[in-house]
């Protein structure tokens, strides 16, 4: 008997003459040949590769949170705690991310650094995307895409929808919850700000847990998602205090400080008051 099971698995298909194959689905010479460096340098290729693949994940994450901000409006819960347990994983994989990236030196990074020109990860629109579906929305950041119409637009439209908590406190209000007017009709452009009637909405539901069981796993995968973004906040400004020390970032942003700084934002503040209440 032949050693070389491959000769054994006669169905499998080696004529692509005519049909798609697997590198033609996923338009690979396409995504293999984006990686072009500017500089010679060796490290260059795990930076560019990092980022890349980090942007994968964050339209990942895009395609989910939008799917679940839709489903908590339609009262399907339920779909959305599996969009956003999704989310939560896809978090951990970004995570990991940065472990292979401290691998870069700061002499090794500063062989090519130069070569980003105002290149920032700060520049990231998806990323900003995912801020604003947490509701976390600063106008000046919407400046530094007019560059483009097209991506501009898609980021103003995200700017004045509600984000992830806002239609959560929606649902909370259609389940009977006395919940603040001005919060549920406010300027969604704005960054939340908490609200004691929230808190008191959220306190009733840990409180009478089998009551209002869909609301308590909405909050608890809303406190995964915060709770995942803030780990990789935490791991980025590592990360690039590894790398890069308190160097101001390619950007202009003050790197290490800025990082530091929106680590003590919360996106969903009442679900993290309550944890002390309770």
């Amino acid at each position: 008997m032949s050693d070389n099971k491959f000769t054994n698995e006669e169905g499998i298909h080696t004529d692509f003459m005519e049909d798609m194959n697997y590198g033609d689905y996923l338009q690979l010479n396409q995504l293999l040949t984006s990686q072009k460096r500017l500089s010679g340098h060796h490290d260059e290729m795990l930076f560019i590769i990092i980022h890349h693949v980090s942007e994968l994940w964050l339209k990942l994450i895009i395609h989910e949170t939008k799917a679940a901000v839709t489903s908590i409006q339609e009262d399907d819960l339920q779909s959305s705690f599996k969009m956003l347990a999704r989310v939560s994983k896809i978090q951990e994989q970004i995570i990991q991310a940065w472990d292979v990236l401290s691998t870069l030196t700061p002499a090794e990074y500063m062989e090519f650094r130069d070569k980003l020109g105002n290149a920032s990860g700060f520049q990231s629109y998806q990323y900003r995307l995912v801020e604003f579906v947490l509701g976390y929305k600063t106008p000046h950041v919407l400046k530094i895409y007019k560059k483009d119409p097209e991506i501009h637009a898609i980021l103003e439209d995200a700017y004045y929808k509600p984000g992830l908590y806002d239609v959560s406190i929606q649902a909370l209000a259609r389940n009977g919850f006395d919940i603040n007017p001005d919060v549920l009709n406010r300027d969604f452009s704005k960054t939340y700000e908490k609200d004691d009637s929230v808190e008191q909405a959220w306190m009733k539901v840990y409180r009478n847990v089998s009551d209002h069981w869909e609301l308590y796993q909405l909050a608890e995968k809303l406190v995964d998602v915060e709770d995942w973004f803030q780990q990789w906040r935490f791991r980025h400004m590592k990360t690039v205090e590894r790398i890069i020390g308190h160097k101001t970032g390619t950007g202009g942003s003050s790197g290490v400080g800025y990082l530091k700084q929106v680590l003590d934002h919360y996106f969903f503040p009442e679900l993290w008051d309550l944890r002390t209440k309770i």
